[in-house]
Parts: C-alpha cells; structure tokens; sequence
C-alpha cells in the first residue's frame, strides 16, 4: 500500500541570529515564491510540506529539525 505523505512533514526553524528568512516554495510545473517569513533570534517556526508547498529555503543563521535529524545553517 503506497502512501502519500503531503502534509505529514514538518520541520522546526530556531533563530540563531535576527532576520533570518524562510521561503516557502511552490509545487507544479514552475517553482515560485509563495510565502516569507522573518524570525528574529530565538524565534521558532514549525513549517508544513502541503500539496502546495514542495520546499523551504532559509536564509541566515539557524537551526532546523527534521525528521532525519538537525541541521545548522553555515554563514
């Protein structure tokens, strides 16, 4: 049985520092800008993958936690 996990993943973004920036991307057959927020530092996120939202880019010093572990940005 195949399953389809849209919507099933998170993924948690800590500020390291001020003005980091996530960027939600779009599915389909263009990839687009869809959605932007800032965080300052100390400020969480909890980001969704939807059957809108195909990718997350983030921008500035931070810490993201997936699934598969936790990753901190390099600057």
């Amino acid at each position: 049985m195949e399953r389809d996990y849209v919507g099933e993943d998170y993924v948690i973004i800590k500020a390291l520092e001020n003005g980091v920036t996530i960027i939600g991307l779009t599915r389909g057959k263009e990839t687009k800008f869809h959605h932007t927020e800032k965080l300052d530092k100390g400020e969480v996120m909890i980001a969704q993958f939807t059957e809108h939202t195909s990718a997350i880019k983030v921008r500035g010093k931070a810490e993201i936690l997936t699934r598969f572990g936790l990753v901190t940005t390099e600057l």
